[in-house]
């Protein structure tokens, strides 16, 4: 079995969690997969120094790999999103918070947020002809309503998809690694703005009465027992979908 046989053999038996992906980062010189993954970041494998990988947790990015060149006096810095599949059914939250939190992270107006809080429950429905007597579909509001907050989803886009895909601070995500654990054994690292630009699309309000940004879900959390939990504004993506990238463009 030649070395690149064997580190698939090992992806294949190995991938559990993420601690499993951040062990091959560390393991570079022996792993085939992980020198993959290097050359893909643009690091020439003859000039690596050394690496040092790291869960992190609270994050977008969930693994910290710190790649140190030989003849460079400072060590560079990768913050990947891990997204372990297991199906093409998969489906992932990328970001839930209240709606209260959106609105001062995205200076959401009033009419908007309120809006949204129909959506998600926290306040009632404002008619008594609705599916679901705890919350409101965004078909279910006037055709003003409708535009008002599509439009303003169209006009804050960009600000939108970032934070739910790459996030803010020091350990935004600027690579997806999107592995399938199942026989069929694949993976595909791709740069943040790839992906950002691969989810994003037109808006559009689904039959069910969910809104759509391209690929990304934005649905009420729900579950949770009826919790209040359950009222958070929630974005969803199929990470499997990357696995297919260049084969939808």
């Amino acid at each position: 079995m030649d070395s690149k046989q064997l580190g698939s053999q090992t992806a294949k038996q190995g991938f559990r969690n993420e601690k499993d992906v951040a062990e091959k980062f560390n393991n570079w010189q022996s792993d085939f997969e992980a020198q993959q993954w290097l050359s893909i970041m643009q690091y020439p494998l003859n000039e690596i120094e050394y690496v040092i990988a790291k869960v992190i947790s609270g994050f977008k990015a969930d693994l910290n790999v710190e790649v140190k060149i030989k003849l460079k006096n400072v060590a560079d810095v990768e913050n990947i999103q891990v997204k372990l599949v297991s199906s093409k059914a998969d489906y992932n939250q990328i970001d839930k918070r209240y709606v209260a939190k959106y609105k001062e992270m995205w200076a959401m107006p009033d009419d908007i947020e309120k809006l949204l809080k129909y959506f998600v429950g926290e306040l009632e429905p404002y008619r008594t002809d609705v599916r679901d007597n705890r919350r409101m579909f965004v078909n279910e509001f006037t055709q003003e309503e409708q535009q008002a907050l599509v439009q303003w989803i169209k006009d804050n886009k960009l600000l939108i998809v970032s934070d739910i895909l790459r996030g803010r601070g020091v350990f935004t995500a600027e690579w997806y690694l999107v592995i399938n654990t199942a026989d069929s054994y694949k993976w595909v690292l791709k740069n943040i703005n790839e992906v950002m630009s691969f989810y994003d699309g037109d808006i559009s309000i689904t039959s069910y009465g969910n809104i759509k940004i391209g690929r990304i879900v934005m649905q009420r959390k729900g579950g949770d027992a009826g919790r209040e939990t359950a009222k958070m504004l929630q974005f969803k993506i199929h990470p499997s979908e990357l696995l297919t990238m260049d084969d939808k463009k």
